[in-house]
């Protein structure tokens, strides 16, 4: 997952031609200068501007937001970014003008060290939305997940052009994308749990993640806000966070997705398995009569496992736990077919649901 001289100044080698690398770097500046003249869009396309690494800060309309927070106008459900800020350094940029950043957390409650990627909307730089909170989307992803996520790596999967594109045609919120590692390293996979005797990815998900986001951005007071998408073990870990933890989150996407924990390193310990099944904890919140949480499954006709989501919609969707599927035609086991079947219906479903950011009327 760096003598004598022509008319230009150039220095010259004893058979009267440039260097070779001198030669390349006339050519580059030539080139270079030939993009440019053409227009800044052709010479970004030939990377020769590339930004990438550079420093990142989502505080376009921060200092407009601190100062009404200080005149105690913020608007009742909105969190404003706690702090301490991460330091980001930009991975990609999006032709909208977006981009994905990065940094490396460790987190307080987990003592995990992993990185982290995130993408946050137009609409969150924009001076009308100074003073609200965004809905959360913290996208999980399928295999190890592990030194990298692919959600995050690059927009070439279109996870955040589907959002944006959702946005603007008003089908889709404009969510907060936090994109994690989903493991803590490339030998095992954890089912997003704290498995008695390593890593404790379950809390890094649940607590560290959040706690990192609030600290960044402005993001909703209550779990309307906040909400998980995952593929595969991915999708596992987005579901059976939403059903272990329904007082912070509301709502999850589940592609692709495993149903009970099966990782190895579990070596029986049969409670704490109970503790992270998706089976058992839907079983409990049903008994306890919520609060209501909203999952919607994504199976491909190409790919295996539609049979296990419809099996627990039927014994576990009712009460509380309100289950949907979206069937993607001809959808593979990949990020590309669940992203397709989010621009199809999933985004406009969850986006039903979660709380979306209100501009103020008297913003410029």
């Amino acid at each position: 997952m760096q003598h004598d001289q022509q008319g230009d100044g150039s220095p010259l080698t004893e058979g009267g031609r440039r260097p070779k690398r001198l030669r390349m770097t006339l050519i580059g500046g030539g080139l270079a200068l030939t993009l440019a003249a053409g227009g800044g869009a052709a010479a970004y396309n030939y990377g020769l501007f590339s930004d990438t690494g550079d420093p990142v800060s989502f505080e376009k309309v921060q200092e407009k937001a601190s100062k009404a927070s200080k005149a105690s106008d913020v608007p009742p459900g909105v969190l404003m970014p706690t702090g301490p800020r991460a330091a980001f350094v930009r991975t990609s940029r999006l032709p909208d003008g977006t981009q994905i950043a990065k940094t490396t957390l460790t987190g307080k409650k987990s003592g995990f060290t992993g990185d982290v990627w995130v993408w946050v909307p137009k609409e969150y730089d924009d001076p009308k939305y100074a003073k609200s909170a965004f809905p959360v989307l913290i996208s999980l992803p399928g295999g190890r997940g592990y030194p990298a996520n692919y959600w995050g790596t690059g927009p070439g999967l279109g996870l955040q052009k589907a959002v944006s594109d959702g946005a603007k045609a008003g089908t889709s919120l404009p969510f907060i994308l936090i994109m994690p590692v989903h493991n803590a390293d490339t030998r095992h996979h954890f089912d997003a749990s704290d498995i008695p005797g390593q890593p404790k990815m379950g809390t890094w998900m649940a607590d560290d993640i959040p706690d990192f986001t609030k600290a960044n951005f402005r993001t909703f007071t209550s779990r309307d806000g906040w909400a998980f998408m995952g593929s595969s073990a991915g999708g596992f870990g987005a579901f059976k966070h939403l059903l272990k933890y329904p007082d912070r989150f509301k709502a999850a996407i589940a592609s692709g997705v495993d149903i009970v924990p099966d990782s190895p390193l579990w070596n029986g310990n049969t409670q704490a398995m109970d503790e992270n099944n998706p089976e058992k904890l839907a079983s409990k919140l049903i008994e306890e009569g919520g609060p209501d949480v909203y999952i919607s499954f994504q199976i491909g006709t190409a790919e295996s496992g539609r049979d296990k989501a419809e099996q627990f919609m039927k014994e576990y969707g009712k009460g509380p736990v309100h289950t949907r599927l979206q069937v993607i035609q001809d959808g593979e086991h990949n990020g590309k077919s669940y992203v397709r079947g989010m621009r199809e219906g999933s985004l406009e479903w969850i986006s039903k649901v979660m709380s979306a950011p209100t501009p103020d009327p008297g913003a410029r």
